[in-house]
């Protein structure tokens, strides 16, 4: 502790222990893998503390929003970069629209400096990560939920000041095919060229499967395995530098006008406080969010997802002017099209 941060080592997939930390706070934020992100949520409500979360659970965080409107407390989940501000700012749009028919959001977290043979590395949990190449993605064409694999339907792009990526099907929608009346929608993961097709192996050879196999006398999961050995071939180096890219895209009309409506998010590695960009543009919005919990500015019990704040305009321009501030911008524009 240096008198404003205390540093605590415990279980957090002890629900007693995340209780006991709960109750000696204010407000809590979440950070966990996705594994443990539902069952924290729950023991926090229970708490009675408010809560802004961006751990990356495959389950419905709104399944406890009876619950936190009962407790009186607010919980805002899925607050980073993607998802997160991905969903205000498509809210955003919708709302700056007049009428809003096609929404699209592509992202990425990379290394600056590209490294055979995975074209990669993670600035968060292996685990997760290979979550986002097993999970059916989820996306809205005609109005309607549909499903394909994840990792597929790759295409080539090209984004100002990266170059050529590959963007391919994954499951960042979540909460926002039910929440946004937008005829069509789609999440895609950037990544650069090659390594989606060498994800699309691993996962066709095995290597992504939950059940476990006999090796000797041991059963081990596959997954667990190539997690493990993934851990150290995607870990960023002290000081390595990475970058983080994404455009969240609204078309629609604006009077008489048919416009696309989009913002940029290009962000990179803080050298003098060796913070990377995936660490920076997840929590920044994160905690800017908390300042809001703190400050009374957000008083909404239940638990919301981010496009809920998506119409309310002093909180969306409070949230980028803090990001500003930590030179995190998104870079906003408006074209007419036709």
């Amino acid at each position: 502790s240096n008198g404003k941060i205390a540093i605590k080592e415990t279980d957090c997939s002890d629900q007693g222990a995340i209780a006991t930390l709960a109750s000696e706070a204010d407000i809590v934020f979440g950070a966990l893998p996705s594994w443990l992100g539902l069952g924290a949520l729950e023991t926090v409500i229970n708490c009675g503390k408010s809560y802004c979360d961006i751990s990356f659970m495959s389950e419905d965080p709104r399944k406890f929003d009876a619950l936190a409107k009962e407790k009186g407390v607010t919980c805002i989940v899925d607050f980073g970069v993607a998802p997160g501000m991905s969903h205000l700012l498509c809210a955003h749009a919708s709302y700056l629209l007049d009428t809003c028919e096609r929404l699209d959001i592509v992202v990425g977290g990379l290394p600056i400096e590209r490294n055979w043979p995975w074209e990669y590395k993670a600035p968060f949990s292996p685990r997760d990560v290979i979550e986002e190449y097993i999970r059916p993605a989820r996306f809205v064409e005609h109005g309607k939920i549909v499903t394909r694999e994840a990792l597929s339907e790759c295409v080539l792009m090209d984004l100002p000041g990266v170059g050529t990526l590959e963007a391919f099907n994954s499951d960042g929608l979540r909460t926002l095919c039910d929440t946004l009346d937008v005829p069509f929608m789609k999440e895609r993961t950037l990544r650069y060229p090659g390594h989606t097709e060498l994800m699309r192996v691993l996962r066709a050879g095995g290597f992504f499967a939950n059940e476990p196999i006999t090796v000797g006398d041991q059963q081990i999961s596959p997954i667990d395995v190539t997690a493990k050995i993934l851990i150290d071939g995607w870990k960023y180096e002290q000081g390595e530098a990475d970058l983080t890219v994404m455009r969240v895209e609204a078309e629609g009309t604006l009077g008489e006008e048919q416009v696309l409506l989009y913002w940029d998010l290009l962000d990179y590695y803080d050298a003098e406080k060796d913070q990377s960009s995936m660490a920076r543009t997840t929590a920044f919005p994160a905690t800017a969010m908390g300042r809001m919990l703190a400050d009374g500015t957000i008083d909404m019990p239940g638990v919301h997802p981010p496009e809920t704040f998506g119409c309310e305009e002093k909180i969306v321009a409070r949230l980028l002017a803090e990001l500003e501030e930590r030179d995190i911008q998104f870079a906003k524009t408006i074209e007419s099209i036709r």
